[in-house]
């Protein structure tokens, strides 16, 4: 028995690799593939199964296109309706992957269809459960996604239920989640990203004793609104979507400066730099944004811009096919190539460039002192805010920058941080992009600005 969890940090988001005598079910998969067949290949054996635990909101999932390589069958739960060939398991149906078994346990709540996999071992012993996004380390599934068919308070309701399925499964059952630390799938997801169901019986606040109406409350109350991007990919992953061998070769398409000329002129063309926000920094191409690989670069496209916006990306060299397959993974498949050669090709053609100046804590903290015109912008979330934040800064959450940078005066010195500095670059960049010159990055963000002597505003307690 192989039991694998696959987990890319960048999307926090895991997805199973199971085998038994030379066969394989995969659950949950990445839109790109070859890893999965690469290692059944490795191990002599062939996917059998596909299965979906729901119709991801996050990102695009892998089923069609692994189905079509391997002729597997992909399996999702009661309710399910779909463009393309799918089984629709009904509750309790079990599948055989070689010795083991797994049984579709329906558990409504995040969606309509949302199903847990219980799998039992050589033994016929259950060994674990895939809940998908129904159960996570200290949290469970946002109830909200669905507004306009199915309210929050109904699905909560339907969770309640669905939760009731899971606690009564053995306490050292191992919980396998979709999600880890940082998804926007649930409200507070906790830093491990497996569990026992003993262990979340004890310390996940939605599984302790309480009645429906509580636990309703209890988990449709501080639910941050979801990115516009969530609606797209269920969609995309209930409806279909583009092959993505096609989405890859046309994003790895090499562009010169002529081809960059013509597609800067398409409407709505967004021009991507991967770089790291250290070298974006220190010269960029004018317009362009700051969506640097090193963290959940993906994620902030799909929050920031249109899935069908044309793209075209400035990348380090050698990074080019992971920053179009990790666009790929949440939907964006107009990626129209990339700059041959990077930022260097455009610094070669003596072509003009633009620069963030950015300032540290120390420079901050003399600067709103001093400076009657500097404003601090924050770009974190409401509840990092509402944790901690400067005296007078001026919360404008990342996500919510371009509807809102109208409220933000470009004669003012705007001083802008995140908690870290990988948000504030993408901030400083999107403001030029905008036509906002008077701005200021602070390196190492609210961590450093913590540091000096600085007027803070922090809850009571806080030290």
């Amino acid at each position: 028995m192989i039991i694998e969890q696959l987990y890319t940090n960048c999307l926090a988001q895991a997805a199973y690799y199971i085998e038994s005598d030379g066969e394989v079910a995969i659950i949950d998969p990445l839109r790109d593939y070859q890893s999965y067949l690469d290692k059944a290949a490795g191990n002599g054996a062939r996917i059998k199964y596909i299965f979906e635990t729901h119709f991801h909101a996050d990102f695009v999932s892998g089923h069609i296109d692994l189905a079509a390589k391997t002729g597997a069958t992909i399996v999702y739960g009661p309710t399910t309706q779909t463009n393309y060939p799918v089984h629709v398991a009904t509750d309790n149906e079990k599948f055989k992957i070689g010795k083991l078994t797994i049984q579709v346990l329906h558990t409504p709540g995040h969606t309509p269809e949302s199903s847990s996999f219980l799998l039992s071992d050589e033994n016929q012993q259950p060994y674990c459960v895939f809940t998908g996004d129904t159960l996570f380390v200290g949290d469970v599934g946002r109830p909200d996604l669905l507004d306009g068919v199915i309210t929050k308070e109904q699905l909560a309701g339907m969770l309640y239920h669905s939760l009731k399925k899971l606690t009564a499964l053995n306490d050292n059952i191992i919980v396998y989640p979709a999600h880890g630390p940082g998804s926007a799938c649930g409200k507070n997801i906790g830093k491990e990203t497996y569990s026992t169901i003993g262990e979340q019986k004890k310390s996940n606040y939605a599984l302790q004793p309480m009645m429906e109406e509580q636990f309703i409350k209890a988990v449709t109350e501080g639910i941050t609104p979801a990115p516009a991007y969530f609606f797209k990919d269920a969609k995309l992953n209930q409806q279909g979507y583009k092959n993505y061998d096609e989405v890859l070769s046309t994003g790895l398409k090499e562009l010169n400066l002529i081809d960059y000329d013509t597609l800067i002129k398409i409407e709505n063309t967004v021009v991507l730099d991967t770089r790291l926000p250290d070298l974006f920094e220190n010269g960029f191409i004018p317009g362009s944004v700051s969506l640097g690989l090193s963290g959940q670069y993906a994620i902030w496209a799909a929050t920031l811009f249109h899935l069908h916006q044309p793209v075209i990306l400035i990348c380090e060299i050698g990074s080019e096919e992971e920053s179009v397959q990790r666009l790929a993974r949440v939907g964006f498949d107009n990626v129209k190539g990339y700059l041959k050669g990077g930022f260097e090709t455009w610094i070669s053609a003596r072509r003009k460039v633009d620069m963030v100046i950015s300032i540290s804590a120390e420079e901050f903290a003399l600067d709103i002192k001093h400076n009657e015109k500097a404003v601090v912008v924050d770009v974190r979330k409401p509840g990092e805010f509402n944790a901690g934040h400067v005296l007078n800064a001026t919360s404008v959450p990342l996500s919510e920058l371009i509807e809102r940078i109208e409220e933000l005066e470009k004669s003012s010195e705007l001083l802008i941080h995140c908690a870290g500095g990988y948000r504030s670059m993408m901030a400083a960049s999107l403001m030029k992009r905008n036509g906002y010159y008077n701005i200021k990055n602070v390196w190492g963000g609210y961590a450093k600005i913590k540091e000096e002597e600085v007027n803070l505003v922090e809850p009571k307690g806080a030290h």
